[in-house]
Formats: C-alpha cells, structure tokens, sequence
C-alpha cells in the first residue's frame, strides 16, 4: 500500500519531567534511561503537538523538514494518585541515527495538574497499542446495513456476512475483531447524536473513524463533494459529543479493501488495514490498497468542530 499521512497528537519531551524520584528534573527520555517510580508531571504551559507523519510499509516519518524517522519506542503505564493507570507511548525521532525528538503520545487521560508514578515500561506492546488507537472502531450496538438491505448490531455479525458498500455493493466480512477498552483519551468514544448527520440513532466510533459525506453544495470549502471527516473533528458538545468513562466495547469490521459502508443509515469506513494497524489484526489480515476516497480526508486546519456537524448536515441536503 502507498504512503500515506496521519496526524497525532503529542507532548514534547521537555513539557513531561520527573518532579520525584531517582531523575528528578531531568525530562521524559528512552525505556533504557527511565526509572520505575518516578513521578512524571505536565508543564503547566504544557500544549498537545500535531505531529503529520506519513506511514509506510517501513515505518513511521515526519512529513515536514528533514522527513527524519519517527520510532516507537516503547508503552509507558501511569498511575495517577487514585489508582487509575493510563498508557502512554513514548515516539522517537532519529536523523542520521541521533535523536532529535522525543514525543509522549497518551492513550489515557493526562492532566496537567497531577503527578503520575511510571509503574511499567513495555517495548513489546509499543506497536500493538499504536495500531489500536489509530483504528476505527464501531461500538457495540451500532446498526450495519447489510447486503440484503437489512440493519444489523454490529457485535452479531461474522466473517462471510455480507454488507452494503457505497462503491462495490454487496461485500463479504473477511474478519470481524473486537477490542474492550476503558473510555478515556484517545479511546473515550465520540457520539453523533440521532439526525446530526441524518443518522437513523445514535452513533457511537473510535474518535479516529471516518464519516463519509457526499456535499451537494461545498458548503466547506474542500473544492470537492467527497469528504472524509474523523468522529473528533465533529465534536461540538451539542450534536456531536465525547463520553467518557467506564468501559466501551469496539469492533472493526474488515473487507477484501477499505470500503464505504453504512451504520445507522449513513455513510462511514469500514477498517483500513495498513502498515501500522495491521499489527491490531489477526494473522493473515492482508494491506489494503490505496482507494480514491482517502484523498478527500478533511485536515484539522480546514475545519471548526463547532460549526463542522451543522455544515455538513446542511452540505448534504442542500
């Protein structure tokens, strides 16, 4: 599969320093040079980075400057003072085998006003927590249109079902995969209530899923009808919300290709299979090949979540 561009968000290294312990002062650096039970805090002045990389078969790059290699390095777990734990993965970015950057991308929810003690360093489970929380996810419940016109939970479906795709028609399910994860930071599930986008019922994905909307007036701005949005990018707190807390159960629903398909009436991705989730998939889930619609994926930069629902809805009909 070609190249292609994902962003996610980080802190700088420097923004994360042990404020107790063995290193106390020093700043967050490589599994080899951290220290169990050391503190670790934000900066107050601590803010998220978006990191653009583009991911290939042979690893991660920034897109900007010296495109220089950005590595996993390991999954950090954090203990917050009421005994919760959040995972965090620690990026490293290297030119000419140096350093240059360290990143701490959390998974969980890390808050700038508290001290969170490194209780485990895993380098094992570095790529494998990556691949996840770059999925997109369907939650359980979410109504499937399948390939007789009916609508399905997702959690009843199986590898051989077919489903309803925008560009091919009917489709079979190669793997259907299932994932329960605590709803907080990069997992926490987004919403898009009943009618926000002509949805049937609520709709509930992975913040990273990707809604797809055919715009019958640019009421955007894109320069083109097709749009693919991320559920996050739409989060107004009105319309379209995030729910955090307790547990959520995710499912990805993975065909021959990265397709279109429909939950609760309107239009989303099935799973993209590529070099980096592929490491959250059963043996022998294939690479998808590159499909038009990922070309018209919004930016960040292009959109304001408080508008963003309300436009597209109106885009959509108009």
């Amino acid at each position: 599969m070609p190249s292609h561009l994902i962003t996610i968000e980080v802190f700088r290294a420097e923004d994360v320093t042990v404020v107790d312990g063995v290193l106390q002062g020093e700043p967050l650096g490589f599994a080899d040079e951290l220290v169990l039970d050391d503190l670790y805090a934000l900066a107050p002045q601590a803010a998220m980075l978006a990191l653009d990389l583009i991911a290939e078969p042979a690893g991660l790059r920034r897109k900007t400057g010296a495109r220089n290699a950005v590595h996993l390095d390991c999954c950090l777990t954090l203990m917050a003072p009421d005994g919760t734990t959040h995972d965090a993965l620690v990026l490293v970015e290297e030119n000419a085998g140096l350093a240059v950057g360290i990143y701490l991308m959390a998974l969980g929810d890390i808050m700038p006003d508290c001290a969170y003690r490194l209780v485990g360093i895993a380098r094992e489970t570095a790529t494998r927590r990556f691949a996840e929380a770059a999925a997109g996810s369907f939650a359980r419940g979410t109504r499937i249109t399948m390939g007789d016109g009916t609508m399905q939970p997702v959690e009843t479906l199986s590898p051989g079902d077919l489903v309803l795709t925008r560009d091919a028609g009917k489709q079979p399910l190669r793997h259907v995969t299932q994932a329960t994860m605590r709803a907080t930071g990069r997992f926490a599930p987004v919403i898009i209530t009943q009618g926000a986008l002509h949805n049937e019922a609520d709709l509930v994905l992975r913040p990273d899923h990707r809604i797809f909307i055919y715009q019958r007036s640019d009421l955007l701005g894109t320069g083109h009808a097709e749009v693919l949005i991320r559920a996050r990018q739409l989060v107004d707190g009105v319309t379209v919300l995030r729910k955090r807390g307790g547990y959520v159960d995710y499912f990805q629903l993975v065909l021959d290709d990265h397709h279109i398909i429909y939950a609760e009436g309107i239009a989303a991705e099935s799973h993209l299979v590529d070099a980096n989730t592929k490491h959250a998939m059963p043996a022998g889930a294939k690479l998808h090949r590159h499909r038009p619609h990922l070309d018209y994926e919004v930016r960040d930069s292009l959109i304001d979540p408080a508008t963003a629902a309300d436009l597209l809805r109106r885009a959509s009909t108009c």
